[in-house]
């Protein structure tokens, strides 16, 4: 069976946790980890061995639709994430003139990835409420949350839709990932990301697993600031598609055509 936790990478004591977390989740399962490096996140998430993964939601409520079955949503407790929502938090360096999202028509946007819920779907709902027509002069898809900060930072793009529970951890911890940075403005909210495994599999023991593992590993439960891991439902991420389908009726682009 595969298993990983790890779609929030930074920082380090993040990583640590996870680790120790799936560790005892899949020894109360009586599991063992088997792969321990995702190359192909999709491939990862469609394979008939899935025992437990992250996804984000975006990927969750188009191309794995009805291919995975859902364990639950994870209940953050940082800043700007609780009760099972987190936001995008929209990011500008913290010596921008620009005090509004308007200002920024006509500059160069960061996204991590085409399908990120928290870096272009909910970044395209909130901008389409600014303009119905195309909002860069320039789009550039970066990879990563991290390296669209990193890009921010060193001035290579001027807008970016950061997930806030990648930025909360890093501010956290006070990593130089974040600084010189500054919110302008936060995304309507939505379902943390989910928690997924295989369709043959019990979601229900996986989740009574997790959140013993949490019950177990106080330390663990402290440093990924998860209290619990909820019950959900795809009804939940319903709001998503929401989000697109209002974008797409005002006619909104991220880069005129």
């Amino acid at each position: 069976m595969t298993s990983d936790l790890s779609m929030y990478l930074a920082p380090a004591r993040v990583l640590h946790a996870q680790d120790a977390w799936l560790e005892r989740i899949l020894a109360i399962l009586g599991e063992r980890r088997g792969q321990t490096q995702v190359v192909d996140l999709a491939a990862h998430w469609l394979s008939p061995d899935l025992l437990l993964s992250q996804t984000c939601g975006y990927p969750f409520v188009t191309s794995l639709r009805g291919k995975v079955k859902l364990v639950g949503r994870p209940s953050y407790e940082l800043t700007h994430g609780s009760g099972g929502d987190h936001c995008s938090l929209l990011l500008c360096r913290a010596d921008s003139a620009v005090t509004d999202l308007a200002g920024f028509q006509g500059s160069h946007g960061l996204i991590n990835a085409p399908d990120s819920n928290s870096g272009m779907n909910l970044f395209r709902h909130t901008l389409a409420g600014i303009s119905d027509r195309g909002f860069f002069s320039k789009l550039t898809f970066t990879g990563s949350h991290r390296e669209s900060l990193r890009r921010l930072r060193d001035g290579e793009g001027d807008l970016a839709s950061i997930d806030s529970m990648t930025y909360d951890y890093l501010a956290r911890d006070h990593s130089d990932e974040v600084e010189g940075l500054r919110i302008l403005t936060r995304s309507a909210r939505s379902p943390c990301l989910p928690y997924i495994t295989s369709i043959g599999q019990d979601a229900v023991s996986i989740r009574n697993a997790m959140n013993d593992a949490l019950e177990q590993l106080p330390e663990v439960s402290r440093d990924l600031a998860i209290k619990e891991v909820l019950p959900a439902s795809e009804a939940d991420y319903e709001c998503l598609l929401e989000y697109e389908r209002s974008a797409a009726s005002r006619g909104f682009s991220f880069v005129a055509s």
